[in-house]
């Protein structure tokens, strides 16, 4: 059997991956359909003659993985899962037609277009004089690795949307991809951007300070580079781990190498109360989908007696309408979520490159209308005069480098809260001068934007610590003084969200195959049923959607897998310990292979910018 099914693929080329276009039962059902053939030495060489070595290699190793994959599946499911998981599977076969391939490419081109003719308007706004190329190439190179990200991103987590819609028959494979794609792109640009600037918080202070420099650019590179790596192995193992995972596991093990490069503790390199914070929501976020996604569904069984809810898809007949409604609709929902959390990610990291290699067009938001700026240096005042009669002592001589020893040791020291009135009145006086940010000239744009950034987080980490005994009128003062700075650095150009939520929306159209088969197959022991997919995909995305008004990143991944699990489990169908244990060795490797991958990464870099 094994043979034929071999030989039959060498035969066929354009259909010789089943787990790229079809599920692996349906590699088994088909290629049992076949009888062996037995060629000549010379036919089998006259085929071979088309394939080069590096095809050959890949060839053999897919087939290798998908055999191993089908076993797998084919001892999990049961005979009648197994049938009906082909039948919807088999339609991944279809491939894109040309017009899709064309316009698919019309959008690559058109978007790698807008962005360079973005940057080429924002630095022609600012009059600046181009002496030398060198760090318009880094940037290039960064902003590919970074869209990069995000295409991988997309067709790596954009199962998490279509799995159940696909399965139950409510929308076409083709369809159901591009709907998805489109409605991550509206996430995108409609996303807030707390969860982009939650992000760069875990990152060194001093790194993000000199982003521009040598060891601003092999941070930028070690943390996205490792994160594409890790996201695309587990995708063509067919594993549905977390994107978010991986990135933030990738920027912990940049602070960890740059904390013991230059001597000090490991711990020491990352912001552990933020990646606590950040931790809980990504470790709680597969329990919650777990737990509710079963419990709706054991709700949707005692309120909602309709039949035909709880049954799987026969052949590949859709389901009736208003089921069919409601699967869609959370199917956008999702893709909605996805768009507006994850996409994030990738802006915040944008910005942060931007900021590095073009700091006076996109270190201080020169949008900020003059009014506003007067308004920003009368705060700042009052700020200074509140925080001086909190604490009536002498200025330290250095008042940043106190604000970066505290960010780096978060230990407040007698000297902090002067030195933050001090930085205080600095950044009013600085704005008053100036007029308007717009106006900052661009040699003092870096100095003005890393004070307002050091100030806003030593507000937030005094806040979190509960450092000073402010009274509530100083808090006040303290909290508007810090949303002025914010508004101030913490901007998105709607440039950016454009081209991320194109990278995000094309990444959703391609390579999707792999992980939804799992997601949609491997699972449970059973096919979906309706209620399985509306109950998983409800409890996805009110999950992603909360977290992302809060700002917290959550994994699309575990969410909907674990929904999908809780499901199986409340229906009573059974769950695939294999792939179970292989999700949970996922989830367990994810963030210690990301930080020994960018840590790594990060310091062979190092030697070489």
């Amino acid at each position: 059997m094994r043979a034929s099914g071999f030989w039959w693929h060498w035969s066929r080329p354009s259909r010789w991956s089943p787990s790229v276009g079809r599920s692996a039962n349906a590699a088994i059902t088909e290629s049992a359909a076949y009888t062996p053939v037995v060629r000549k030495p010379a036919q089998k060489r006259n085929q071979l003659l088309h394939v080069s070595p590096l095809s050959h290699f890949a060839m053999t190793m897919s087939i290798f993985f998908q055999s191993r994959i089908a076993n797998m599946a084919t001892n999990a499911l049961s005979p009648d899962a197994l049938g009906k998981a082909s039948l919807s599977a088999s339609q991944f076969g279809r491939k894109p037609s040309r017009m899709t391939m064309i316009l698919f490419f019309t959008i690559l081109i058109a978007g790698l277009l807008f962005t360079g003719y973005s940057l080429k308007q924002d630095v022609d706004d600012m009059g600046t004089v181009v002496t030398t190329w060198t760090p318009f190439v880094l940037l290039g190179v960064a902003l590919l690795i970074a869209l990069g990200f995000e295409f991988v991103n997309g067709f790596h987590d954009t199962a998490n949307a279509v799995a159940t819609v696909i399965y139950t028959h409510s929308l076409p494979p083709g369809f159901a991809v591009v709907w998805s794609g489109f409605f991550n792109f509206l996430g995108v640009m409609f996303s807030s951007g707390a969860v982009a600037f939650g992000i760069i918080a875990l990152l060194p202070v001093e790194l993000i300070l000199q982003t521009g420099s040598s060891a601003g650019f092999a941070m930028i590179f070690a943390l996205l580079i490792a994160a594409i790596i890790w996201n695309l192995g587990t995708w063509w193992l067919g594993l549905p781990a977390s994107s978010s995972h991986t990135l933030i596991g990738s920027i912990i093990g940049v602070g960890i190498a740059n904390a013991l490069m230059h001597g000090r503790d490991g711990t020491s390199g990352v912001d552990w109360s933020q990646a606590t914070k950040i931790g809980y929501s990504l470790l709680l976020s597969p329990l919650v989908g777990f737990g509710c996604a079963a419990l709706l569904l054991l709700a949707m069984r005692m309120f909602i007696k309709n039949r035909a809810l709880y049954k799987a898809p026969e052949g590949n007949a859709p389901p009736p309408l208003w089921i069919r409604a409601m699967l869609i609709v959370t199917c956008t929902g999702v893709s909605f979520a996805h768009g507006s959390n994850d996409g994030q990610k990738g802006m915040g990291l944008i910005m942060l490159i931007l900021v590095g290699t073009l700091p006076m067009a996109y270190a201080l938001n020169r949008t900020m209308p003059a009014e506003q700026a007067t308004q920003f240096a009368a705060v700042a005042e009052v700020t200074q005069q509140a925080l001086i009669r909190s604490v009536p002592q002498p200025a330290p001589g250095d008042a940043r480098k106190t604000l970066s020893d505290y960010l780096v040791s978060k230990e407040a020291s007698p000297e902090l809260i002067p030195a933050l009135a001090v930085m205080a009145g600095k950044i009013g006086d600085q704005v008053a001068s100036y007029g308007s940010l717009s106006k900052v000239p661009a040699e003092a744009v870096t100095n003005v934007r890393n004070d307002m950034y050091l100030t806003s987080e030593s507000i937030r980490l005094m806040e979190k610590n509960k450092v000073g005994d402010f009274d509530a009128d100083t808090k006040t003062k303290l909290e508007a003084f810090k949303g002025q700075i914010d508004s101030a650095t913490r901007f998105i150009p709607t440039w950016v969200k454009i081209v991320v939520a194109i990278a995000l929306g094309l990444g959703t159209m391609v390579g999707w195959k792999r992980i939804v088969v799992t997601v949609g197959e491997r699972i449970g022991k059973t096919h979906m049923t309706y209620a399985q997919g509306a109950s998983a995909e409800v409890v996805a995305m009110f999950t992603i959607g909360a977290a992302d008004m809060y700002g917290l990143p959550v994994s699309t991944t575990h969410v909907l897998s674990s929904g999908v699990a809780g499901s199986m489990v409340a229906n009573g169908s059974g769950l695939q310990m294999r792939t179970l244990r292989n999700l949970a060795t996922a989830w367990v490797l994810t963030l210690p292979a990301a930080i020994l991958l960018s840590g790594s990464l990060y310091w062979v870099f190092s030697k070489l910018f």
